[in-house]
């Protein structure tokens, strides 16, 4: 299913309709602020099981991350934030950034590494905004497991056909980037890139 939504103005109907099939366990293709990415709700073990078979990948392989609304839910998934990489995910998010934290214990068992970490990403993205508040906690996230042309990662109408028959909904969110996000690890006590993405990142 290819369902339009307003990259400015999300119409509420059709958030509400990713939402309710998040909820009853489905997958979504959906548009953040770098590239597109593969979700469902982390609660749902059998959806994650799913994006691992999509992917062909381990779940504890796939380097999945959460896709939050805001900085609020750290505390809910992540811990030993201190005050000086707080303020530095503080600077960077909403954006294209993938924080790299050690797990709290909420975060569902079938998504911890085995180093015992979960990716924290906010995008600033109205569409990805709107889904978690609705959902009321993070969507599972993942990139799309594309070969060749790049048209494949940004136009949503070539995603809906080539994984139409594995996912429940792809969103039509507009043409989407061809970078995706960077990435910092934090569970060393001192930012450290692990990939330059979209996100500028300045060491020191």
């Amino acid at each position: 299913m290819l369902l339009h939504i307003h990259p400015e103005n999300p119409q509420a109907r059709n958030i509400q309709i990713v939402v309710d099939c998040l909820r009853g366990g489905g997958i979504i293709i959906y548009p953040t602020d770098t590239i597109y990415g593969i979700g469902c709700d982390i609660y749902n073990t059998e959806a994650i099981a799913r994006i691992a078979r999509i992917k062909k990948s381990d779940a504890k392989k796939a380097r999945f991350s959460f896709i939050c609304s805001a900085l609020s839910h750290l505390s809910d998934y992540a811990k030993n934030v201190d005050t000086p990489i707080f303020r530095v995910l503080k600077a960077s998010l909403p954006g294209p950034y993938t924080f790299i934290l050690h797990a709290s214990k909420q975060v569902p068992k079938q998504l911890k590494t085995k180093k015992d970490t979960v990716g924290i990403r906010i995008p600033d993205n109205k569409i990805c905004h709107a889904i978690v508040t609705g959902l009321g906690h993070p969507i599972m996230s993942a990139s799309l497991p594309m070969d060749g042309d790049v048209e494949y990662f940004t136009d949503p109408e070539l995603m809906e056909e080539q994984f139409g028959n594995l996912v429940d909904i792809v969103i039509d969110g507009g043409i989407g980037n061809t970078v995706a996000s960077t990435v910092i690890d934090c569970t060393s006590g001192a930012p450290e890139l692990v990939r330059e993405g979209a996100g500028e990142w300045v060491v020191g």
